[in-house]
């Protein structure tokens, strides 16, 4: 029995020697860590929240005003924040095409300059109809709504505190480069600025 189980054990491997098998390249694009899929699920929840919130009719059946249902106060913030990140999306995308914009370590956007050299032609009506008090003023609401956000990520999972906030602008740092485009700036770790390949 034991020679039966030697021979099977020696020729099976040299039988396999001259059989080809398909060859498999997997490429791991990214390995998220449990915090960041419990963040980027609480943010998911926000965002799915905000598009209820825009859905909920304002009257029942019979043509009655309904009363809307009751939420608690940082519920309404982060689905308030979500609407003016929503609201800001398009000139923000302008900011960031021009060259204005980028999304900074910290998980936020900031104003880079306001050259207004080298413009595309698609963007030189926007760009000359934008003041730079506007585009400090976008930059602080879109920035305002994130922090928001990041809050509310905080105050819905029992596992995070305030002392967790540099974790979660990190993270949000890298959902913001991974959503970036090619052409976007983005500050890296070491907080020098890169241009998105």
């Amino acid at each position: 029995m034991k020679r039966i189980l030697l021979a099977v054990i020696i020729i099976i491997p040299i039988i396999l020697q001259g059989c080809t098998l398909a060859s498999v390249n997997v490429e791991v694009m990214s390995e998220r860590t449990a915090l960041e899929n419990q963040i980027l699920g609480t943010y998911n929840a926000l965002d799915r929240e905000m598009l209820l919130a825009a859905s909920v009719r304002g009257v029942d059946e019979k043509g009655q005003i309904k009363t809307p249902p009751k939420k608690s106060r940082g519920r309404r913030d982060a689905v308030e924040a979500m609407q003016i990140l929503d609201f800001h999306s398009d000139d923000l995308r302008r900011f960031k095409d021009l060259g204005w914009v980028g999304e900074n370590r910290e998980g936020l956007t900031e104003v880079l300059g306001m050259e207004k050299k080298s413009i595309p032609e698609e963007l030189k009506d926007f760009a000359e109809g934008i003041k730079k008090e506007e585009l400090v003023s976008i930059v602080s609401h879109t920035n305002r709504a994130r922090e928001t956000i990041m809050q509310r990520v905080i105050d819905m999972n029992e596992t995070l505190s305030d002392e967790d906030m540099s974790k979660i602008r990190e993270i949000f740092a890298g959902m913001n480069a991974e959503k970036a485009l090619p052409g976007d700036r983005i500050e890296t770790g070491d907080g020098s600025w890169i241009v998105k390949e």
